[in-house]
């Protein structure tokens, strides 16, 4: 019996993977207003009533969307933390990392949430727990990969900055390629933070 649960618990989550991803995908590309669950549920392969089993309204899959979202960005950061430098150059290479996480569709696809949630109030009453949960561990995981105290006066600021930051740069390359502007920022930023975190 166990055999058979365990391929079955296997294809519903595999199945509620491409959903989610389906779903970000779409708002990336169409918005919210753009987006149905049916067509959601086409682009994944999945029939209609699979995906209404899983996720019944679209805010359901907003709920697994931004969890997946904040998730992935986090595993991203933790991967990349294996290949950091020690010293001055682990600031760099940390501040490069998480401003790289708000360039990529993933953050195209939010962007287009928060901007419907703006207006819409049973979208933001949704979001903004779901947005609040996945900041405090974007934070925290930076704080660790900085390797800072963040009991030292400013220290907590300085690393909410340094994501405020990223999310402003993900706009800028939203309708041009910011690349270059990026990599300059990030090295002004980076010493800004040695500056600061490097005393007492």
């Amino acid at each position: 019996m166990t055999g058979i649960r365990e391929p079955q618990q296997e294809r519903s989550r595999t199945t509620r993977r491409r959903l989610i991803e389906a779903a970000l995908g779409s708002f990336g590309e169409r918005g919210w207003h753009g987006v149905t669950v049916a067509g959601i549920a086409e682009r994944a392969g999945v029939s209609r009533g699979a995906a209404q089993h899983h996720f019944p309204t679209r805010e359901d899959l907003v709920v697994a969307a931004v969890d997946l979202l904040g998730q992935a960005q986090i595993d991203e950061l933790r991967a990349q933390a294996a290949d950091l430098p020690s010293g001055a150059s682990r600031i760099e290479r940390v501040v490069e990392m998480v401003l790289n996480l708000y360039t990529g569709p993933l953050f195209r696809a939010a962007l287009q949430l928060w901007s419907v949630a703006a207006t819409d109030e049973a979208l933001r009453d949704v979001l903004v727990p779901l947005e609040a949960r996945v900041g405090r561990e974007a934070h925290r995981v930076t704080v660790e990969l900085l390797g800072v105290d963040e009991s030292r006066p400013g220290v907590r600021e300085l690393v909410q900055a340094t994501l405020d930051l990223g999310r402003g740069l993900g706009l800028a390359n939203l309708l041009t390629d910011d690349t270059r502007r990026r990599r300059q920022i990030v090295r002004e930023w980076a010493r800004t933070l040695e500056l600061r975190l490097g005393d007492g």
